[in-house]
C-alpha cells in the first residue's frame, strides 16, 4: 500500500515540476514577445518622428523661400 502511495506522491510531484518548468518558460518566451513587439513598435515611432521632421523642415524651407522673394535681404544684416 504505501509503495502505491509513494508512485502517486512521485507522480504528482514530477506532473507539479513539470508543469512549473514549462509555465516559466512559457512566460519567459511571452515576455520576451512582448519586448521584440516594444522595439518594433519604437522603431515604427522613431521612423514616422523622422518623417514629421523632414517634412516640418521642407515647410519651413518653403516658407522662407517665398518670405525670401516677398523682401529683400541685405547680406550685410546676417553677419
Amino acid at each position: 500500500m504505501s509503495s502505491r502511495r509513494a508512485a502517486i506522491t512521485l507522480g504528482t510531484v514530477v506532473f507539479l515540476s513539470s508543469l512549473t518548468v514549462w509555465g516559466v518558460h512559457y512566460q519567459q518566451e511571452s515576455e520576451r514577445e512582448a519586448m521584440y513587439q516594444g522595439v518594433l513598435k519604437d522603431d515604427a515611432r522613431r521612423r514616422e518622428k523622422m518623417l514629421q521632421r523632414q517634412l516640418d523642415f521642407e515647410e519651413s524651407k518653403k516658407k522662407r523661400e517665398i518670405y525670401e522673394r516677398a523682401q529683400s535681404i541685405d547680406p550685410r544684416s546676417l553677419e
